[in-house]
């Protein structure tokens, strides 16, 4: 009878070590692995996103390399339009009808001016061509802060979801990411790298 009453104690002591063994690999399981590891079936951003075969991995890994691309495009882009924008403001020109009051304004060392315009009925001499000083710092401006706004969030964004991919420490994905990278590079590094600097 003690005998009994000592399995039915030790029982319950034996099943909760096992669940807090069980319960501890779980836990230990569903965290981040800090090693790099190759499976096809690490979830991607959300545990929906499991690929369940190695046609849906393949395509999990292309899709990350589409996104580094897409992170390297925006760049590219946003540099294409710093240009667009500065040399824009550096072409910014006034056109002011002499006789009105508005010379003492334009008389600057920084300003450029020409007497005269060519039109289609021959040379104007009662207008001038002014030139606007360039500021180092550009006023803000509607059309070109709200568009350097947007592609830098989307930038942003997009590099964080590659971030997101690389810490999973699944080899593929990281190798995904940086073949995206290379690609990018490949193909609009020429672009970026043309005297216009970003950060």
């Amino acid at each position: 009878m003690v005998a009994h009453n000592g399995m039915a104690h030790d029982a319950p002591i034996s099943h909760a070590s096992d669940s807090s063994m069980s319960h501890g690999g779980s836990s230990s399981h569903s965290m981040m692995n800090m090693v790099f590891f190759t499976a096809s079936n690490t979830p991607l951003y959300a545990n929906s996103w499991t690929p369940s075969s190695a046609g849906a991995y393949a395509g999990t890994c292309i899709f990350l390399i589409v996104l580094a691309v897409l992170f390297r495009t925006l760049f590219t882009l946003r540099a294409h339009l710093e240009a667009k924008w500065i040399e824009s403001a550096m072409k910014r020109r006034y056109v002011i009808v002499e006789g009105q009051g508005a010379n003492e304004k334009i008389t600057s060392e920084d300003t450029n001016s020409m007497t005269g315009i060519l039109t289609a009925n021959g040379l104007a001499e009662n207008v001038r061509i002014v030139q606007a000083p360039v500021k180092h710092i550009q006023p803000w401006r509607f059309g070109v802060d709200i568009p350097r706004s947007l592609i830098t969030t989307v930038a942003v964004a997009v590099g964080y979801l590659l971030m997101l991919a690389v810490m999973t420490f699944n080899v593929g994905y990281f190798l995904s990411v940086l073949a995206g990278a290379f690609i990018g590079e490949l193909a609009f590094g020429r672009f970026y790298h043309q005297g216009v600097m970003i950060m």
